[in-house]
């Protein structure tokens, strides 16, 4: 059986090297066929000669540059495209995936297993992080049409059927974990102790989390539209009962001097409502101006492996 590690880089020249030793010798002592398919997402230090180094020493490894700063997803997207293996594991090259739960993954998949997960705790995380984690998954469960578990994350063992499955799916705002949980499958869960990174600085800052935030939200659910649609109609009823109340008032005590705080307040209120309202649909129409454009995913500057025939009149690859 053939195992196909992706690895999706992105500035690692510190630790790229020691990654590969660590999976490589994992993979040698698991006595499997295994390829690694690293894919560069447009770095702007030495990962890329880093990569072209370590594919001249050992043929069991592909690697493919892109020509800029894509993103995590385009480069998971990439990796998948390119993977041959009866098995692909998806993991970082910082280590926070370590390579020993391979084995672990390749146990569960011998019993049947399409997808195995594996699920970090949030052993050294801060405090504000995990408690906004925790409330981010618990919204978004209430809202979406896939079940979103905290902790789990890309780091995954998919079957081949899995693999091509997700490949089906050509949307080009990508939500991974919405979309692995949406193929299905049989899929089990393990859980392991949260590695902490080894060198180098995350690049997911707190705008960057946010906007991932968002992206799982509006990717497998229309139900923020109908919101919309429902605190339209509260307004609309508060606003109707107001009218009836102020012309009661009126009929009653006659007609008395205006409120001019109130009036600032309902205005300023309903202003905002409806501009969080077009903001929302202008999210989903700027998913679909993306969608209509059909751009690809990602264009290619440097590789030592083939190219996807439905991808390749659309990158320009060095060899």
């Amino acid at each position: 059986m053939l195992i196909s590690l992706v690895v999706p880089c992105f500035n690692e020249e510190e630790i790229l090297e020691r990654f590969h030793v660590r999976a490589t010798d994992e993979m040698s002592r698991l006595e499997h066929d295994f390829q690694l398919v690293y894919v560069d997402d447009g770095s702007a230090d030495r990962t890329l000669p880093i990569l072209e180094e370590l594919a001249a020493a050992d043929p069991r490894i592909r690697y493919l540059s892109f020509s800029r700063n894509f993103g995590k997803e385009a480069a998971m997207l990439a990796g998948l495209q390119h993977a041959d293996g009866d098995a692909v594991v998806i993991m970082d090259a910082d280590l926070q995936h370590p390579p020993e739960l391979v084995g672990r993954m390749l146990e569960e998949h011998s019993h049947g297993y399409d997808q195995v997960i594996a699920r970090r705790n949030r052993k050294g995380d801060r405090v504000t992080r995990t408690l906004g984690a925790r409330a981010y998954y618990s919204l978004i469960n209430r809202l979406v049409d896939v079940e979103l578990v905290d902790g789990v994350g890309d780091f995954r063992l998919l079957s081949r059927r899995t693999v091509d499955a997700v490949l089906e799916l050509t949307e080009y705002n990508r939500f991974s974990k919405g979309l692995f949980a949406w193929v299905g499958f049989r899929t089990t869960t393990f859980g392991y102790e949260n590695a902490v990174r080894e060198k180098g600085s995350s690049a997911w800052t707190i705008g960057k989390l946010l906007n991932y935030g968002l992206d799982g939200l509006l990717s497998f659910n229309n139900k923020p539209l109908r919101a919309a649609l429902y605190l339209g109609m509260v307004l609309m009823s508060v606003a109707f009962a107001y009218a009836a109340w102020i012309v009661g008032v009126a009929l009653v005590k006659g007609v008395d001097t205006p409120g001019y705080v109130t009036l600032i307040v309902v205005v300023t209120a309903l202003a905002g409502v409806q501009m969080v309202i077009v903001g929302v649909v202008g999210e989903y129409v700027g998913r679909i101006y993306y969608e209509v454009k059909r751009r690809p995913h990602f264009l290619v500057k440097a590789s030592n492996t083939g190219v996807p025939s439905q991808q390749r009149s659309r990158q320009f690859v060095r060899r």
